[in-house]
């Protein structure tokens, strides 16, 4: 057996204590277990698999991959796990899922998480567990609002959000008579919340609106009553998501609904819902999006990667989870710890700058990641040049005027 000489024993001492302190943050708490377990609570095989699901897990390894390759030898720990698991978008199972990642499979941190009632659950349980929850996939306003809570983060986009951008813009455009149907759940009677009050303070009006089942395959009840109100609505707000929202598509085609003089704005859509549906489906309808693949060079230069990795381009929920993960771990790594409440301290307040962002800002009053957004449109497949490439931006909303100011209900 080699002895170590004492410049070497001196070295490895001083390693053991820097290890102990947490590593180079110097946050004076060390890393429980010496890992971090990142997981991603999301709908694995239901309608919204295919904008969030098993690809939301690869976009955050990729944000490991990236964090380790810019600490190197620095990390804080280079033991970081990802794993995934199914909510079915049921809160009941999100809730368990939420428990047992928590508890028995020792997560640092819960990303994700689309369905808004699935999200809430989500944050009921880390509010008691005390562990932190970066939200990307749900709408609703609670999260930030009167459900809010200190370890419960709200990332990507809500329904404030899309409403601002949707239907004050088209209402100002002269769409002043909706109707607007809505899944009969948490996202969705937020959703038809938020529309209304934008389509009333920008001078129209909600002629009348209808929840739907969720999830749903069939909405010709609702679709073929559309034309026959009175007053005629101008535009059918379909506030869907998912295979919902494809669903609902497919069918306001099938009732030629458009040539009937009802035209069709969409609360929330994806990348993969256009392609999905084709862009001829959907060419010239608006919607609000937080994030486009093909927008700039270096989101392309991310999209380019993720699909090396998925064969797929990305969506804005895939770019918000990379993002969010890629922030929860810098947190750590400035702290030094991966305690709850000194990681919380480390994001409060704190500027993102990343391919998700160059503007945001994760309020400390409530929060809630605050950036800009976009009006955008879908090109007619003639205007596609490339697969994937099927939207235009139509104009920035500044991260002032896209979300909501921070409601006095939220307690943290």
């Amino acid at each position: 057996m080699r002895l170590l000489g004492r410049s070497a024993v001196l070295a490895a001492a001083g390693a053991l204590l820097a290890g102990c302190a947490g590593g180079p943050g110097g946050g004076g708490g060390a890393i429980s277990d010496d890992k971090i377990v990142l997981a991603v609570l999301t709908d694995q095989s239901g309608v919204y698999a295919d904008l969030s699901g098993k690809n939301a897990v690869e976009a955050v390894k990729m944000a490991v991959d990236d964090f380790k390759a810019k600490y190197g030898d620095e990390l804080v720990t280079e033991n970081i796990e990802v794993i995934g698991a199914d909510h079915q978008n049921k809160p009941e199972v999100a809730n368990s899922k939420a428990q047992e990642l928590y508890d028995r499979q020792k997560a640092d941190l819960i990303l994700d998480v689309p369905t808004s009632s699935a999200a809430l659950a989500v944050a009921n349980v880390a509010k008691t567990k005390k562990k932190i929850f970066i939200d990307v996939g749900a709408a609703t306003t609670e999260l930030t609002g009167e459900q809010c809570n200190k370890y419960t983060f709200h990332y990507g986009y809500n329904s404030y959000m899309l409403a601002h951008g949707t239907a004050s813009s088209l209402t100002k455009d002269g769409a002043k008579n909706w109707y607007l149907v809505y899944p009969d759940y948490a996202f969705g009677q937020d959703m038809e919340k938020t529309f209304r009050a934008s389509i009333e303070e920008a001078g129209g009006k909600v002629v009348e609106s209808d929840p739907t089942p969720f999830p749903n395959d069939n909405f010709s009840t609702f679709l073929l009553k559309a034309p026959d109100l009175d007053p005629k609505p101008q535009v059918l707000g379909a506030m869907q998501a998912g295979g919902d929202l494809v669903n609902l598509v497919k069918q306001y085609n099938e009732y030629k609904l458009r040539d009937k003089g009802v035209d069709l704005a969409v609360g929330l859509m994806f990348l993969t819902d256009i392609h999905s549906l084709g862009p001829d489906a959907m060419a010239g309808t608006r919607f609000t999006d937080f994030w486009y693949w093909n927008a700039d060079e270096n989101n392309r230069a991310w999209a380019d990667k993720f699909h090396a990795k998925t064969g797929t381009r990305p969506t804005a929920v895939h770019a918000a989870d990379y993002s969010a993960a890629l922030q929860y771990l810098e947190a750590v790594q400035r702290g030094g710890t991966d305690k709850a409440d000194e990681v919380v301290a480390q994001l409060e307040g704190h500027k993102v700058d990343d391919i998700f962002t160059e503007t945001g800002t994760i309020r400390a009053e409530d929060h809630l990641l605050v950036h800009d957004a976009y009006l955008a449109e879908v090109k007619p497949s003639s205007e596609v040049k490339e697969p994937w490439d099927y939207e235009k931006i139509v104009t920035t909303i500044p991260a002032a005027e896209a979300f909501q100011q921070p409601d006095p209900a939220c307690k943290l």
